[in-house]
């Protein structure tokens, strides 16, 4: 399937993820090496940055201005070769904006060292690094209605998965409330908040019969290149969408572990174990033309389970 024609899996609205590599390794001319963007109101997310990831971004229709957040699990050469493209076609794109980049020590230093005091001054932007804890389940970005995590993985150098979330929203007032008692603004703050509202007459009317539950804040996690492991599953515990990574087809468990990599079984597993919505594989070896076994034997342990595909769009 051409990589420009985009097939949209209807979850629901908010939340989008882009896949524009879905391969491990070896890049061919039907599979891009890893590389998908998360994007929430208006901000794009960058999760990895293999070979071309540039071009497959401009075929997505994905704004390079849109990206200030960069998140790179580890440093095999298909998860980030392209980073360093990008950022020059950053910088002769004429950005001003800062980037942050939240990645591995390593990465830092050979980006600091690829690009010289001088070509960094030149870029015309701040390069701006969160490097990753390769302890426990960490905060790494935050803002008024989103956040992600970062949670450490088991591969044969350091390596890291990523969640994203949507914050819980405030509770929406009832209008008729409104006007049924005469609300001021700051009586609707804190019903919002939570609070009860004091009549003068010593009546309290119960918060739940002012407010309506606000939506169920939305989730996604990136799990790439691992071994299954028991921290991941709590990690992603009941995401509406989990990317896993599914390297092998189940016959290959033994090449699977020596390569620090997962089966489609093993993947499935892990999303039956943490209870989440949708099982998407991806990380596919490149002997791997059709993913549709793949696909049916992951199936067979996860029913609610996709294979990504360049060009895939989720709307979570």
């Amino acid at each position: 399937m051409p990589f420009y024609i985009l097939n949209t899996l209807k979850i629901n609205m908010s939340l989008t993820v882009k896949i524009l590599g879905c391969g491990s390794a070896l890049p061919t001319t039907y599979r891009n090496a890893s590389a998908q963007t998360v994007e929430h109101n208006g901000k794009v997310f960058l999760v990895d940055c293999a070979e071309a990831t540039q071009i497959a971004m401009r075929k997505a229709n994905i704004r390079f201005t849109a990206v200030n957040n960069i998140f790179i699990s580890h440093l095999h050469g298909d998860h980030y070769f392209g980073l360093f493209g990008l950022l020059s076609s950053f910088a002769l794109n004429g950005r001003k904006q800062p980037i942050t980049i939240h990645c591995p020590e390593r990465l830092k230093q050979m980006l600091l060292s690829e690009f010289s005091p001088i070509e960094i001054d030149e870029l015309g932007f701040e390069l701006k690094f969160n490097v990753l804890n390769p302890k426990g389940i960490n905060l790494i970005y935050e803002d008024r209605t989103f956040e992600v995590y970062s949670v450490p993985l088991k591969h044969r150098i350091p390596v890291w998965g990523f969640i994203f979330k949507e914050k819980l929203a405030q509770r929406n007032i009832e209008k008729s409330c409104i006007q049924k008692y005469g609300l001021s603004i700051a009586e609707i703050v804190r019903i919002k908040a939570g609070s009860d509202l004091y009549l003068e007459d010593g009546t309290v009317i119960p918060n739940s019969e002012l407010t309506l539950d606000p939506p169920k804040p939305k989730s996604y996690a990136y799990i790439s290149d691992t071994v299954k492991t028991d921290l991941a599953a709590e990690a992603v515990r009941g995401v509406d969408v989990l990317y896993h990574e599914a390297t092998y087809e189940a016959a290959l468990e033994k090449r699977a572990k020596e390569t620090f990599h997962c089966t489609t079984l093993q993947a499935a597993k892990t999303a039956l174990k943490a209870n989440v919505g949708k099982l998407v594989l991806g990380h596919f070896s490149s002997r791997y033309q059709s993913t549709e076994m793949l696909k049916t034997e992951a199936q067979t342990v996860f029913e609610n389970t996709v294979c990504a595909f360049d060009g895939m769009e989720l709307e979570i």
